[in-house]
């Protein structure tokens, strides 16, 4: 049997006596004998695997409880690959399944701000759909709240959505595709909404000219010693600083107007029915706020247009894929054909600020030691920086041709829409 320590506990002996004898199945030698102890006593307990798991699975399912579910929940999994927040699959008794996740406040301190925002939007979003596939579905806690709160942190639950696949890489150029229709969907379909009522739950996230002021003063710093090795880079980066302001220049002029925005745009934040590989909903909704249509859009091309992963060291494999790009902007413009010129005019510098942008987070971490996104290998935040940059620079060799692509698609859904 393997054995591992849990966390020191400090409670009553007598009762982790009872339960050590019990459930957690402790090695009788690891036992103290409760009438020497004192009222409270700190200790480490040695509980099998086997054990631990069982009793993470009952801790899960005493939340589940807490919930309006169908009936009793009988199991909770880990679920998906996401890495923010702890999520899980919830069944009950009944068969029907559910998504609990444990919301990590971290990263969004704001957790009421944040849960009025997705029940606000959901809602607005169930108005005018009849399926309830097509709309993330919150269920409530007992006391009728969005969310729970224990002193293991903030719960919520959400309704599965059946029949459904959610991808990490498009099986083929359809995938992106029907990705961009979700996307131009939720746009759409959120045009009327009061983007202005929505809580920023992460303040300024795609304000480009502050990340570029972050930057710089991390650059400035220097911290780690490690802007010599990043030169070419930090040139790179400083030579565009002037095309950061274009978007929120718009913005702040009137030219483009605030809309909703989901902020994370990835084809893994969208559920596709598992037959026909149409798409059903937007999910993850944490990083709703207001924002410009051209982050939503360029957010997705940053992500899909890539050839190469990532953190591809050889960047003669990071291409900006042109046949991909014209694929993602008509299905996203066919779904979203209410979109003002300005703001079509604006998608091609979404594309292009949102690389640069994540190119310039990336360097930021990496110059200042590595501390806000995960790294696995020497250099890696560098690495990653590397590949966005080298999409900017692609982006700028084939600009004509995405501004082309941009109108001929917008005039082409315009056409539909008003034939319609």
């Amino acid at each position: 049997m393997t054995y591992k320590i849990c966390e020191t506990l400090c409670i009553l002996p007598k009762t982790v006596y009872n339960l050590a004898q019990g459930p957690l199945k402790v090695k009788r030698k690891h036992l103290p004998n409760p009438h020497k102890l004192g009222i409270i006593h700190l200790f480490i307990l040695y509980i099998s695997e086997d054990s631990m798991a069982n009793m993470e699975m009952e801790e899960l399912l005493a939340v589940a409880r807490l919930f309006k579910l169908d009936s009793r929940p009988l199991s909770c999994v880990p679920h998906g690959e996401g890495h923010i927040n702890r999520t899980y699959c919830v069944t009950t008794e009944k068969g029907t399944r559910y998504i609990m996740q444990k919301i990590n406040d971290h990263v969004f301190p704001d957790v009421k701000g944040l849960m009025e925002n997705i029940e606000g939007v959901t809602e607005y979003l169930r108005r005018t759909e009849k399926d309830p596939r097509r709309v993330q579905t919150i269920v409530r806690t007992l006391e009728g709240d969005t969310y729970l709160r224990l002193e293991s942190g903030y719960w919520r639950v959400y309704v599965f959505v059946e029949d459904s696949v959610c991808l990490q890489q498009p099986e083929d150029g359809r995938d992106f595709y029907m990705s961009a229709v979700a996307f131009g969907s939720f746009q759409n379909q959120l045009k009327d909404y009061p983007a202005e009522t929505l809580h920023e739950t992460i303040p300024n996230f795609h304000n480009t000219v502050i990340r570029y002021r972050n930057f710089k003063e991390t650059l400035a710093k220097d911290p780690v010693g490690r802007a010599a090795k990043a030169q070419p880079e930090i040139a790179f980066a400083l030579a565009r600083e002037a095309d950061a302001a274009v978007l929120v220049d718009r913005l702040a002029a009137g030219i483009l107007p605030l809309k909703v925005t989901h902020n994370d745009t990835k084809l893994n934040n969208v559920m596709l029915d598992e037959k026909t590989h149409e798409p059903l909903c937007v999910i993850d909704l944490d990083t709703v706020m207001p924002g410009l249509p051209a982050y939503d859009y360029g957010d997705s091309i940053r992500f899909g247009a890539n050839t190469a992963a990532e953190d591809e060291e050889d960047l003669d494999k990071v291409r900006f894929d042109l046949d991909r790009f014209r694929a993602y902007t008509r299905g996203f413009l066919e779904a979203c054909p209410t979109l003002t010129q300005a703001e079509r005019e604006s998608l091609c510098w979404g594309a292009k600020l949102m690389t640069l942008e994540c190119g310039v987070r990336f360097l930021t971490d990496y110059i200042d030691g590595d501390h806000y996104f995960g790294v696995h290998k020497p250099d890696h935040n560098l690495l990653r920086c590397r590949t966005q940059f080298k999409l900017v620079a692609e982006m700028e060799k084939c600009w004509d041709q995405m501004e082309e692509i941009v109108r001929s698609a917008g005039a082409a859904a315009a056409s539909a829409d008003d034939a319609s």
